[in-house]
């Protein structure tokens, strides 16, 4: 029963997010009222990449290393991302004046 579980939980996970490539998981956080890879999607960044990073096809709250992303790579595009965000759909309901969505 317990294998059974895993199993289904391990095909959803393969279902929405991209395994064959490396990331930290889900690199955004949930602005409160909101969800972060709507935003990025509607914001039409799905597939976005800067140098080796990008934002996945699968999860748009996902950052993957596409191609030997380096550590600027990645903050340049989560910047970019944020940025674009916030052009976009302004305070995102946390109060803030920015896009609110980075983790770091």
């Amino acid at each position: 029963m317990i294998r059974v579980r895993m199993d289904e939980l391990a095909a959803k996970r393969r279902e929405k997010q991209q395994l064959e490539y490396p990331s930290a998981g889900s690199t955004f956080k949930r602005p409160e009222g909101y969800f972060a890879g709507k935003l990025i999607e509607d914001a039409g960044l799905r597939g976005y990449q800067e140098g080796g990073a990008q934002v996945s096809e699968k999860h748009c709250g996902f950052v993957i290393n596409r191609d030997h992303a380096t550590a600027s790579d990645i903050a340049g595009l989560c910047g970019t991302v944020q940025k674009r965000v916030y052009e976009q759909f302004g305070e995102t309901g946390d109060g803030s004046k920015d896009a609110g969505l980075l983790r770091y």
